[in-house]
């Protein structure tokens, strides 16, 4: 940006007079991000190869600016080098911290999260500049630059009736299909983190398959929006049961993605989709219940999961399965102790009608079965107990396949998104069948273990010996533990679930 600026003497009536500028705009150019690394040796940095093009260009004044301004840049933070030549918009340099590499042990790649830290820290630092534009280089990992970039740049405010505007960012070097994948997956993850926010009345189950039905114009999926009748007529009498209680009916959405061999079996993912969770009979308290809203995550993430691969034109099948209803406490609501018969013929009784995340699944999981799935990961907000185990740090995962959940586990280093393998037991299934008038029940009445009884009572829904269930109720919303998305509804684990479509075998 060219400023001008021009000065005249005002006086301001108290008998003093001051000097008073107008400020005058030219062309504005792109904001540019470049990288520091910090060096072994006390008090040294180097840049980055994009970083030291760019001050050759600029006769070493962004290293004197940088050498002068007191500290080293510390990892994830910015600082603004300002105007250097005129062929340059304004600066930013960004710490990317010492190189760390893989971390075997926490199974993170800690050089990637440093490039997504950066990346998010100049765009953020630009956007307070208030430019139009801003060109981030790739500090030597393009997926990872776009990724951070990508998330940071998002906030949820359509509802609001102004809007803080957002620049557009670009690849500082030449883009690369490196880049273009990782804005991708922050725009899937994005997605779900949009979808996440809104607030229930905005997004009811009908809206829901409405706007997952927008999401895939000009995409080659297909999405059959299945009705209340449909699911009476496939006995689906547990996924059913939930719905009693809401004025709003009750959807189903089946998305498919068939890019891959004719033959192949599809990877089939099912996500949970309550778009309001209020406890039903058994009713929650009322404090921060407006979260509940986000009780559809795993609807979110795999309906996001969906769109980045059919995007990115991956040569796999993908069948996704979104069972879509309220939870609330109506006269027709199901009541506590009452019997319900799933799809696949097994009863149950439900003692809490609050563990209703189960009772859809388990019908959407039986369905999977008729697609003769490669395998099948549900997705679901399942429980309170996993955030008490895992806090915000992993998703839990239990799982029938090691081989499988060894792909997921390399993807959640990959993204920085990680998952953890949990114990799925006979010695909780056994907790789960202790139900004096039904085959099982929803809850456990043995306290303890929460999160592992609702998978094992998953595990009773489905016959595909690939399974994986993930529980994401701790990584729901972020507070600051993840620098580079800022606060509010995650989106996670969708990039890790991008992964794991492409990389299975």
């Amino acid at each position: 940006m060219v400023v001008k600026m021009r000065g005249c003497l005002k006086n301001l009536g108290n008998g003093s007079r001051r000097y008073m500028y107008t400020v005058t705009a030219g062309e504005q150019k792109p904001a540019v991000v470049i990288g520091v690394r910090q060096e072994q040796t006390e008090n040294t940095f180097t840049l980055t190869k994009t970083g030291e093009r760019l001050n050759s260009l600029a006769g070493g004044e962004i290293s004197t600016r940088l050498t002068q301004s007191g500290s080293l840049l510390k990892e994830g933070s910015c600082r603004l080098i300002g105007n250097v030549h005129p062929d340059l918009g304004q600066v930013l340099a960004v710490g990317l911290g010492k190189p760390k590499g893989v971390l075997e042990e926490e199974n993170i790649d800690l050089d990637r999260e440093a490039v997504r830290k950066a990346a998010a820290a100049g765009l953020r630092a630009a956007a307070d500049l208030g430019v139009k534009e801003v060109q981030i280089e790739n500090f030597g990992d393009c997926e990872a630059s776009a990724e951070g970039a990508t998330l940071a740049n998002w906030t949820f405010d359509r509802l609001k009736s102004e809007k803080k505007p957002k620049p557009s960012v670009l690849p500082l070097d030449d883009s690369s299909d490196a880049w273009l994948s990782g804005v991708n997956l922050g725009n899937a993850q994005n997605l779900a983190r949009d979808l996440m926010e809104c607030p229930a009345n905005h997004l009811t189950p009908t809206l829901y398959a409405e706007e997952a039905k927008k999401q895939f114009e000009g995409l080659p999926v297909e999405v059959i929006i299945r009705d209340e009748d449909w699911a009476v007529n496939m006995k689906m009498g547990s996924f059913l049961s939930v719905a009693r209680g809401s004025f709003e009916t009750p959807k189903f959405l089946e998305m498919s993605y068939l890019a891959g061999d004719k033959d192949a079996n599809p990877i089939v993912l099912v996500g949970k989709g309550v778009t309001f969770d209020t406890g039903g009979i058994s009713i929650k308290p009322s404090a921060k219940m407006d979260k509940m809203r986000a009780d559809m995550g795993g609807a979110a993430t795999v309906t996001a999961t969906l769109k980045a691969v059919a995007e990115a034109r991956l040569p796999v099948n993908l069948v996704v399965l979104v069972p879509l209803t309220e939870n609330m406490p109506g006269g027709k609501a199901t009541k506590p102790g009452d019997v319900v018969t799933a799809m696949n013929g097994k009863t149950i009784q439900i003692d809490n009608t609050d563990a209703e995340g189960r009772l859809i699944l388990a019908d959407a999981l039986t369905y999977a079965d008729s697609f003769k799935p490669r395998c099948v990961v549900d997705v679901a907000t399942l429980t309170g107990a996993m955030m008490v185990a895992l806090g915000t740090a992993a998703t839990g995962v239990f799982s029938t396949s090691s081989k499988d959940y060894e792909v997921l586990s390399a993807a959640g280093r990959l993204t920085g998104d990680r998952v953890w393998r949990m114990p799925l037991w006979n010695h909780y299934t056994k907790q789960m069948k202790k139900s004096p008038l039904a085959d099982l029940n929803n809850i456990s009445l043995t306290p303890g273990g929460g999160s592992c009884t609702a998978a094992a009572f998953l595990k009773e829904f489905t016959s595909c010996p690939n399974w994986m269930h993930l529980d994401i109720a701790g990584v729901m919303e972020n507070e600051g533990a993840i620098d580079y998305l800022g606060s509010g509804m995650s989106g996670r684990p969708t990039r890790t679930l991008v992964k794991f479509v492409q990389n299975l075998q």
